[in-house]
């Protein structure tokens, strides 16, 4: 496993928010400081006006800088899968995160079936893998029906339990049900805390350790369900609450966060 970073964990940095948003080479350059050998470039809505050379630049810039990359989005119409196809050729990437759902589009558990077999068999020619993500809008028994049905060895799941929480699918059944088709992992911890008076809860994200993520269980639990299958990367992500002092306190506080993430990533091995 190799140890990486993605936009999520410059959240704020690259937000509206900011002065001056960081760029794409910045924080490729900051990934490569900080210790990570991974870059996913996801969500990220700018690479897709990216031309030709400007993604050759991008992906020279990596090499440079001895980064992997890793293509992001959502959504799974074969016509918007290859065009993600042809920005994983040009990046050299192999491994492309996606999700079921678009805000325009919600394919039940046989349309999805559907398009991406049409979608995977590309994406396996191309020797790229499809990852789809595990998060609160789709069951992950509807997930894993998904994925078992389209059964390819260039389709599997990108684990993040967190996300599933909120459809009150405990974190370590979500692991354990997907163990053995997961091609990707991001790395987030979370926790719930009492909002004032005691009304209710707010869930969030923070320090690798801190939360209620097990990480030793599941890695542990992937390493066994794929053994020898030494190419699943973890991605360090965050979810971290806009602070009240402002952005300088916010960014600060995000760069520390990532800091910690991959040191501790990085002890662990």
């Amino acid at each position: 496993m190799a140890y990486g970073i993605s936009t999520y964990a410059y959240f704020w940095r690259i937000s509206g928010r900011a002065p001056e948003p960081m760029s794409l080479t910045a924080m490729l350059q900051d990934t490569a400081e900080l210790g990570g050998r991974v870059f996913q470039i996801c969500d990220y809505a700018p690479i897709e006006s990216y031309d030709a050379a400007r993604l050759a630049d991008v992906r020279a810039t990596a090499d440079g800088l001895g980064l992997t990359l890793e293509l992001g989005t959502r959504g799974i119409r074969p016509g918007h899968l290859q065009r993600y196809l042809d920005m994983a050729g040009e990046l050299g990437v192999t491994l492309v995160r996606s999700m079921l759902n678009t805000a325009d589009h919600r394919p039940g558990t046989a349309e999805a079936v559907a398009l991406l077999g049409e979608a995977v068999p590309r994406y396996a020619d191309a020797g790229v893998t499809l990852g789809l993500e595990t998060y609160e809008q789709v069951a992950t028994d509807d997930l894993m029906t998904v994925v078992r049905a389209v059964d390819s060895p260039h389709l599997g799941v990108v684990l993040d339990p967190g996300n599933s929480v909120a459809r009150l699918e405990r974190p370590a059944d979500v692991v354990a049900a997907t163990a053995a088709h997961v091609v990707n992992i991001h790395v987030k911890d979370f926790a719930f805390t009492r909002r004032d008076g005691w009304v209710g809860f707010t869930y969030a994200g923070c320090l690798l350790g801190e939360g209620l993520l097990d990480h030793d269980g599941m890695i542990a639990a992937v390493r066994a369900a794929r053994p020898g299958d030494h190419g699943v990367n973890q991605i360090v992500e965050h979810w971290l609450p806009w602070q009240d002092e402002g952005y300088d306190a916010t960014a600060r506080l995000e760069h520390q966060w990532t800091q910690h993430s991959i040191n501790t990533l990085l002890r662990s091995k």
